[in-house]
């Protein structure tokens, strides 16, 4: 229940400030985690980036003043944080599909996003696999994004990197380097640095030299919650990293660790439905 009651004083954190300054960080505090971690269970769960829930919310807020208060869009504007009315402007259109003057006229047709609240779901229709496992620290050779990235642009970004890695044909240089047996598979591992932001490696375990264009990353000795996934890539993936965050790790007694959260992906068709993969997720005990 503490990891719920985290993420809700998060969320009474984010509604109280709407009107104001948002500081990530320090919703990131009241949920006991990172502002990366907390940005990433927070995309996983609800589906939405939290940028886009606040954006979202206040837009909310901001046509109940335009209904009822009669406020100007310039100062909707500064209420809400957005440098301008331009920039506003934009933002209430993409969430009600109209421009903040016609917000007004009778019989528009606006939308609404209620605040969120977590709670625990018991479901259990299907069994999640896994094995705690003290993994020893051991070195990645392969394809890094050349720029950290936050939570947000992650969500965008990592895709179109394993894309754009395939493409140069990337994964076939990265199996002539596998040189290690274990772990044995193409790695993405996502790494977290100072802050909310993170980098995102396409790799090998390899003793090799990393060859011009590739970087080397050791990634640390932790311990892993390591869940089987059976099913295509990347839904099946990101179908079992949710029920990780939303049903697991609630209930598990164990945090969020601060090793690279990492996917392994073994020889095999990953369009079929009965192609296995693993999920690494990093964990510490709670304290």
């Amino acid at each position: 229940m503490e990891w719920v009651n985290g993420m809700n004083r998060s969320i009474e954190y984010i509604e109280d400030h709407l009107d104001d300054t948002i500081d990530p960080e320090q919703a990131a505090r009241l949920a006991a985690c990172s502002v990366f971690h907390y940005q990433r269970m927070f995309a996983y769960i609800t589906g939405v980036t939290l940028t886009e829930y606040i954006r979202r919310r206040r837009m909310t807020l901001a046509a109940f003043d335009l209904i009822h208060g009669g406020t100007k869009v310039i100062d909707l504007a500064l209420k809400y944080g957005y440098d301008s009315p331009t920039a506003f402007n934009r933002a209430f259109q993409s969430v009600h599909g109209v421009s903040p003057s016609k917000a007004k006229t009778k019989g528009v047709r606006l939308t609404t996003f209620p605040r969120l609240t977590f709670t625990i779901s018991i479901k259990g229709e299907t069994a999640m696999n896994y094995k705690i496992e003290a993994k020893e620290a051991f070195r990645v050779v392969g394809y890094a994004t050349k720029e950290a990235m936050t939570m947000d642009e992650g969500m965008k970004k990592i895709p179109a990197f394993w894309t754009e890695v395939q493409k140069c044909g990337g994964i076939g240089r990265l199996c002539g380097l596998m040189k290690e047996k274990e772990p044995e598979g193409i790695l993405g591992a996502c790494i977290c640095e100072e802050g909310n932001s993170s980098r995102y490696l396409i790799g090998v375990p390899s003793s090799a030299p990393a060859p011009e264009g590739m970087v080397e990353y050791l990634v640390p000795a932790a311990t892993y919650a390591v869940f089987e996934c059976v099913g295509p890539v990347p839904e099946a993936v990101q179908a079992v990293q949710k029920r990780i965050l939303s049903e697991w790790l609630p209930t598990s007694g164990y945090q969020y660790g601060t090793a690279p959260d990492i996917e392994l992906y073994p020889e095999g068709d990953q369009a079929s439905p009965d192609y296995r993969c693993e999920i690494w997720f990093p964990v510490a005990k709670k304290q």
